[in-house]
């Protein structure tokens, strides 16, 4: 028992001198913030190892399902932002840099499928630019946190179809159910956008045999994203779900807050449409988001270099 209890205690000394020895060759960095981040992540991974007691052909799995991801990753889509998302990484990450402000609206995930450049639109404008889906007719107000109007917010906003597909995940380089606009003098704004309806992430990669595996779903509840931002106010990425989606408390990436969830009341055929546009005799929905704004100065570090960067 002895000799046991001697090999053991060997074993977990050879491990943390390992430890020590990696940690250590981070001494050098010349930034104290990449310092930090490369030691504490030596230590958790190694930590993790240790505690899982990892085997070489499991370690040989995750390097080829990392090599998969990064193989599917292209400039239409980020295979490691949904690995990040089902992990729950993206929103914890979201919760650290978005702190709690007064009435600020709450942030969510990014999302794989936002890209730069898209079309501007005319307030009451329409960013469907043809693609499937019930018409939705979304309006609010940009305010503060002490309630004054925003003008000359931008707003980007972005969603699937009623097919559960983003523009870009279509092979003939359309540009549909995206746009941009911005808040009028008065903080207000509207647009015409489509109702969201669930569809699952990309699951035909790495990801979704992760989640086919551990007997996860990848579906995500029906959203609408937005990203807005004004001078002087913190950037403000988030979605609107849909009250009574059956996908609320199990979306696939963790993005569901409850502030977030709003009523998208149905309009039967026939009822007039607020700007007055033909409808061609459909249904169509609506909603109203009022989005508050924090100051600047209360993002979080990793927030404060997203904005420096331009992202």
């Amino acid at each position: 028992m002895k000799e046991h209890n001697d090999g053991a205690a060997e074993q977990r000394a050879r491990e943390q001198a390992l430890v020590d020895k990696v940690v250590a060759s981070f001494e050098t960095a010349r930034d104290p913030r990449l310092k930090q981040l490369t030691q504490a992540l030596t230590r958790h991974l190694h930590a993790f190892l240790r505690e899982v007691r990892l085997t070489e052909a499991e370690w040989g799995s995750a390097i080829e399902f990392l090599t998969a991801a990064g193989h599917i990753t292209d400039d239409k889509r980020q295979e490691f932002i949904l690995l990040s998302d089902v992990l729950g990484a993206s929103m914890q990450t979201i919760a650290i840099n978005n702190e709690a402000y007064a009435n600020a609206t709450e942030a969510t995930v990014l999302g794989p499928f936002f890209v730069e450049g898209s079309p501007e639109v005319p307030l009451g404008g329409d960013i469907s630019f043809g693609a499937a889906g019930q018409p939705c007719w979304v309006e609010g107000t940009v305010t503060d946190t002490d309630g004054k109007p925003v003008p000359g917010a931008r707003m980007e906003v972005w969603e699937a179809d009623e097919d559960g597909f983003y523009d870009v995940q279509y092979d003939d380089d359309r540009t549909a159910a995206r746009g941009h606009l911005f808040s009028d003098d008065s903080g207000a704004y509207r647009f015409w956008a489509i109702t969201p309806t669930p569809y699952p992430i990309p699951h035909d990669g790495p990801v979704g045999a992760l989640l086919a595996a551990v007997g996860r779903s990848p579906m995500r509840a029906s959203h609408l994203h937005f990203d807005v931002r004004a001078e002087g106010k913190r950037t403000l990425i988030t979605h609107i779900f849909v009250r009574g989606d059956e996908l609320l408390d199990r979306d696939a990436v963790f993005g569901v807050k409850d502030s977030l969830i709003h009523d998208f009341v149905e309009h039967p055929a026939g009822t007039p449409a607020p700007d007055g546009r033909d409808l061609a005799g459909g249904s169509w929905s609506s909603v109203r988001f009022d989005i508050v704004l924090a100051p600047a100065d209360t993002a979080g570090p990793g927030m404060a270099a997203y904005e420096r960067n331009g992202a």
